[in-house]
């Protein structure tokens, strides 16, 4: 064989692989992209509490760091039980532990950490200088989430660079500096106050009018994005059941929380897919839709139903044995398939 005929043979096959590989590259590409798409991303709250909880949380941070299918982890608040210290120390020990997360961690604080710091045993502080503090430790790098880095928009420029949002695949996520303790109009006893302080209707009202911008932003960009979902991220529980008999007798013990129901029911009814809720502060796993037709607290707040909000209550305290992992779909999946969640043990 004459060397013109072996180069014109080889450069013929090299062109017919260089075809067969560009052929196969968008299919491979397309599954690639398809695979790519779904993710997973694990949710604690009320954690640790209590001495022995403090000792074990080292062990359970690892064991989120080896759930690999996780895209994100959020702690939505308590990172301490409410009859323990507001103390630099612990908050600078629980910073220590948040920078061991091998994922992106974002928190929000909850009313533990601050609210109730007013309490005599929680060393009877001023709860505005505890969030204050809160702030310096834990959201010294504002627009960037802890452990592993994330960029999420903030509302630093509000004073609240604990206010996030960010979005993966099509799902936006919004995670909101809403607090138990009737969003922290209950008075602060511990320093012999027996009604709200000006101060403390201040900073509210400050927050709240905050978390209504945001809410409202991350709507219009789920809109505007064509988005599959929005899922909602608080401390508070809004809906909990052990405070209903109490919010029926009287609703203005929810009053905190009343604008931020409302604006969470008409963004959820002018949106064309589901509204999820993920909250901490009861303590007690649920999954339900607590603005569905026909909820009692539908009365309590005065509104009409959201039958496509669901809300999921993480355990927490005692019943912090576990973190839940959220799925999400990959972008075929819309409705109620894009969200799935599952409770996964700690290994101790």
């Amino acid at each position: 064989m004459s060397l013109k005929t072996k180069t014109l043979k080889a450069t013929t096959a090299a062109a017919v692989l260089a075809l067969g590989l560009l052929a196969s590259q968008p299919a491979q590409a397309a599954k690639d992209d398809a695979a790519g798409q779904a993710f997973s991303f694990g949710v604690i709250g009320d954690i640790p509490y209590g001495t022995a909880e403090i000792a074990k949380f080292p062990a359970r941070i690892q064991d989120i760091n080896a759930d690999a299918a996780l895209k994100f982890v959020t702690h939505v608040g308590d990172i301490k039980n409410g009859s323990s210290v507001c103390s630099d120390s612990y908050f600078e020990n629980i910073r220590a532990q948040f920078d061991t997360f091998a994922h992106p961690l974002v928190f929000t604080p909850g009313d533990n950490e601050w609210v109730d710091c007013h309490r005599t045993n929680n060393g009877a502080y001023n709860p505005l200088e505890r969030l204050d503090k809160l702030r310096e430790v834990f959201f010294d790098q504002p627009g960037k989430t802890l452990g592993a880095t994330m960029p999420v928009k903030t509302q630093e420029a509000l004073g609240l660079p604990e206010n996030v949002r960010f979005t993966q695949n099509r799902v936006a996520f919004s995670v909101l500096n809403i607090q138990g303790s009737n969003n922290s109009l209950q008075p602060w006893t511990g320093l012999g106050e027996t009604a709200a302080t000006p101060e403390q209707v201040a900073e509210v009202e400050h927050r709240t009018e905050a978390a209504l911008a945001q809410i409202r932003d991350t709507f219009a960009d789920a809109k505007r994005r064509n988005d599959r979902a929005v899922v909602l991220m608080t401390q508070a529980d809004m809906f909990d059941p052990s405070l209903l008999a109490a919010a029926t007798a009287n609703p203005e013990t929810m009053s905190g929380f009343r604008d931020i129901v409302q604006a969470i029911i008409e963004e959820t009814n002018g949106f064309d897919a589901p509204v999820y809720l993920i909250n901490g502060d009861s303590h007690v796993f649920a999954e339900n839709q607590p603005l569905a037709a026909g909820s009692p607290w539908l009365a309590v707040y005065g509104q009409p139903a959201a039958d496509d909000l669901q809300r999921v209550t993480v355990d927490g305290s005692n019943n912090a044995t576990n973190y839940v992992r959220f799925t999400v779909a990959g972008n075929s999946a819309e409705g109620a398939g894009v969200l799935r969640w599952e409770k996964v043990p700690f290994s101790q």
